[in-house]
């Protein structure tokens, strides 16, 4: 009898129309194209204004979009994971609202946070839940409306954050395609680099955090950087090296969107062509939770059944890994 691993069997993606550009930030802040495009490889982001809509609107979205296409009955699903870093709200699971919008009636759900990495984690986590065998159909979900972190006064982050939403469905394979191998870590040594100070138990929201700004994302770049670069590059080459890959074996890097020169240096580290790396940081920044699930759906006609595709992201906290997983179908 032959392993069962999980694959993705389907995926979906929104973002939302208002765009935010290098040109309108010009506007807002102490910065200019050629220094946001020079230094991250953005051009615009998507944010959305929908006024009383969170994390929640987006990750539904991308679920019905993956739905939609998959012709999936909602109630065959078995469990949904949110992955996200900017919940609708505390204690009550945003997963668990999503499950309900979309008609996932049958099915568990609850958030999963790993900052940046929150989707990497995520499907290491849905995998493992398919290949139990306990479950079928488990769609993950990656979303974050970042502007709703985010201080337009601030250049250091400002610049990088998008909002939207992807997600992707894991079935069982018995062809030997999908989830391959997994290698994750985490350092807690990056609490201080990237946070948000308040709201949180040790320092609940107050008249005076409010006024400190204390809510917004507070980010020491040139640590994160450093720490990214080396780290995210660190572990796409030990997961190739871990599954006696080589450059010519690996069809695509789908890297986290955070900057151009990061996911740059992860493809020279692994030896990958240009043409190798997907990439639509350009359009829609750092969308945090969906920057995997994003490029997927926007590359999915170019994936192929059996391409050998890399994973790798890296977040806050600190948190990072790598994924290596076989496509399982021709869209």
């Amino acid at each position: 009898m032959s392993k069962i691993t999980a694959a993705i069997t389907a995926v979906g993606g929104y973002v939302p129309d208002y765009v935010l550009t290098n040109q309108i930030l010009e506007t807002m802040v102490d910065t200019n194209d050629e220094w946001i495009t020079t230094r991250t490889g953005i051009k615009e982001r998507r944010l959305l204004k929908e006024e009383g809509e969170g994390t929640s609107y987006l990750a539904i979205k991308a679920a019905q979009d993956l739905i939609q296409k998959a012709n999936l009955d909602p109630k065959d699903i078995d469990a949904v994971i949110m992955a996200t870093a900017t919940p609708d709200m505390p204690v009550a699971s945003t997963g668990v609202y999503v499950a309900s919008k979309i008609g996932a009636i049958n099915a568990f759900a609850y958030d999963l946070c790993a900052a940046c990495s929150s989707f990497l984690y995520g499907m290491a986590t849905a995998s493992m839940y398919v290949e139990s065998g306990r479950y079928k159909k488990v769609l993950l979900i990656g979303a974050d409306k970042m502007s709703s972190i985010i201080d337009y006064e601030d250049r250091a982050t400002s610049i990088i954050f998008g909002d939207g939403g992807g997600a992707v469905l894991f079935e069982p394979n018995d062809e030997g395609l999908g989830f391959m191998d997994q290698y994750l870590r985490s350092d807690g040594v990056g609490r201080e680099f990237l946070k948000i100070d308040a709201g949180g138990s040790i320092l609940p929201a107050s008249d005076e955090t409010v006024k400190n700004k204390q809510h917004f994302v507070h980010q020491e770049g040139r640590s994160v950087f450093k720490y990214a670069v080396s780290n995210m590059a660190d572990v796409s080459a030990k997961i190739m090296e871990r599954n006696s890959l080589t450059h010519d074996d690996v069809n695509w890097l789908v890297a986290h969107q955070a900057n151009k020169r990061i996911i740059d240096a992860t493809s020279e580290r692994m030896g990958l062509d240009e043409e190798k790396v997907l990439m639509n940081i350009q359009k829609y920044g750092n969308t945090t939770s969906a920057t995997l699930p994003l490029l997927l759906s926007d590359f999915e006609k170019e994936l192929k059944k059996g391409d050998n595709i890399v994973f790798a992201a890296f977040g806050g906290g600190f948190t990072w890994g790598s994924i290596y997983l076989k496509w399982a179908y021709n869209s």
